[in-house]
């Protein structure tokens, strides 16, 4: 479906408007939203809910405009403050929950980065926060005693979404998302996916993440159809929620499809099943080629970023796939160019470049001043990463540019390196670093995760496995190009949505279980 006519129709079509739209088209429909539990959200209910809250926010002097942080743990709670209020018209900025640092500086400096007039939450306000605390409780009780039928009519376009970037290479990037941006993307992806009204998703990723947002709850909402949301991804009896509530489709990341890539005994897959999605961090062949050859479903892998309002470029649902890439652009303009600063000039087919993205979907600035260097005059975006695009189109990433080791002046890309040992049995995380070295520059070292190991495990049995990854890395690669050491962890320090931190690995603070030298 073609992006400007897809921005068209969205224009004419606030989220105010799709809401009420759909609870009509949709009365039948048995819900919309739905938990763990047997809590169901129906287009119906969630009408109402964006219409009673409109009362409530204007008693508390919140506007059209206004910039609101959301701080809710309940998925179904969570999603039905931030779609009554990005319908509302105000700036929402959805915050982790699971954060620790709610009465410190740190979070007044988040709330002051973010520049918010309040917060929405469903814990009681800390102490010397520096905002309006609204309480969730509060919201929910009054809104059950308006009159329903009052509504006060503002454009769901004037909003938006606003994220921040973790911070850890430097100043947190402030990215402001319009509706406009968020609702045309999330059409995209439900064209993409196929999605229609009787499909049934399932999300168990973090809502304070754009992907969550946009490809779980917008582009269900879009399509008209429904959503199973879940606090967290729980292994244990995943595959009997999937069958009970008749799930069509997953949203993941690779970190959950290496849990679900081996069933249990007793377990089995619902044929209802189409295709499981991956984005947020890379994914292995290896794994890819585990997951669909034991489990017998389709694994869709996609590369997505905030800055194009969650994604950039997919694999076909229907067509070739090509195991590796993150497939062709959807709705974004996708460039490589040559690795050197100025001037930029399109890299040839096959050849490693910086990746460049520009369309509707993408922002046209950051907020505030540091990163004006990622846009080009032409208004090319920077995306950070490296990547080719081969003769049908796909693209191929090969990594971070802030990742890539120099060694003696040869360019290693960690991600060649991960691939290889993450096919290794029984591997189940790896992140390829590169550290200071006094002959070559910087040398490789690996860290690597394996399935069942802890402090207490044999370093009998640790050897052994280590040997395997050991034996794939001489196979794979010359000795100059492959990590001189490899490192056993017990866990690998990653975000909430599974991409390792290689910062925290940088820090050399993780413990190593143990190490061996690589000949």
């Amino acid at each position: 479906m073609p992006a400007e006519r897809v921005r068209s129709a969205i224009n004419d079509t606030p989220l105010r408007a799709l809401i009420e739209k759909q609870s009509i088209s949709l009365a039948d429909a048995p819900y919309v939203l739905a938990a763990r539990s047997d809590r169901l959200i129906s287009y119906a209910e969630l009408n109402k809910r964006v219409n009673a809250w409109d009362r409530t926010t204007t008693s508390w002097n919140l506007i059209p405009g206004d910039r609101v942080g959301l701080l809710i743990a309940d998925p179904i709670d969570f999603s039905l403050c931030f779609l009554a209020l990005l319908a509302r018209g105000l700036w929402i900025a959805p915050l982790d929950p699971t954060i620790t640092y709610v009465n410190g500086p740190q979070f007044n400096d988040r709330i002051a980065n973010l520049q918010l007039h309040s917060v929405l939450s469903d814990r009681p306000a800390p102490f010397e926060t520096r905002v309006d605390w609204f309480n969730l409780t509060e919201l929910l009780s009054e809104s059950g005693h308006q009159n329903l039928s009052a509504h006060v009519a503002i454009n769901g376009a004037n909003g938006g979404v606003i994220l921040a970037s973790s911070g850890t290479t430097g100043t947190p990037k402030i990215m402001a998302l319009p509706a406009a941006q968020l609702l045309l993307t999330a059409e995209l992806v439900a064209h993409h996916n196929g999605l229609e009204r009787a499909d049934r998703g399932f999300n168990a990723l973090p809502l304070w993440h754009i992907n969550a947002e946009v490809v779980g709850l917008l582009a269900t909402l879009v399509a008209g159809a429904s959503l199973t949301l879940d606090d967290r991804f729980h292994r244990t009896g995943f595959w009997s929620l999937i069958n009970e509530q008749q799930i069509t489709w997953i949203n993941a990341v690779p970190a959950i499809i290496s849990r679900l890539s081996t069933l249990r005994e007793g377990e089995f897959v619902p044929a209802r099943i189409r295709f499981i999605r991956s984005a947020s961090a890379p994914l292995s062949p290896a794994l890819l080629g585990q997951f669909e050859e034991n489990i017998g479903v389709a694994v869709i892998e996609s590369y997505g970023m905030t800055e194009a309002a969650s994604q950039i470029s997919a694999n076909p649902l229907n067509g070739p796939r090509k195991i590796g890439s993150v497939g062709r652009a959807v709705g974004v303009a996708v460039r490589v160019v040559t690795m050197e600063n100025a001037p930029s000039q399109v890299a040839a087919r096959n050849e490693v470049g910086r990746v460049e993205i520009k369309g509707p979907s993408v922002i046209a600035h950051y907020e505030g001043a540091g990163y004006e260097d990622r846009f080009d005059h032409d208004g090319w975006l920077d995306t950070g990463d490296l990547g080719y695009l081969d003769e049908d189109n796909f693209l191929f990433l090969v990594g971070r540019r802030d990742d890539v080791i120099n060694r003696g002046g040869e360019k290693i890309f960690p991600r060649e390196i991960e691939d290889v040992i993450l096919g290794v049995r029984g591997v189940v995380g790896a992140a390829v670093i590169g550290v200071a070295d006094e002959v070559f520059g910087q040398v490789p070292i690996s860290y690597v995760q394996l399935d069942g190991i802890s402090s207490s495990t044999p370093v009998e049995e640790l050897k052994i496995a280590t040997k395997e990854i050991h034996d794939a890395l001489v196979a794979a690669f010359s000795r100059a190009r492959r990590p001189v050491i490899i490192n056993v962890v017990a866990h690998l320090p990653s975000h909430a949505t599974g991409k390792i931190q290689k910062k925290a690995l940088d820090a050399g603070s993780l413990p190593v279980l143990f190490q061996e030298h690589v000949s």
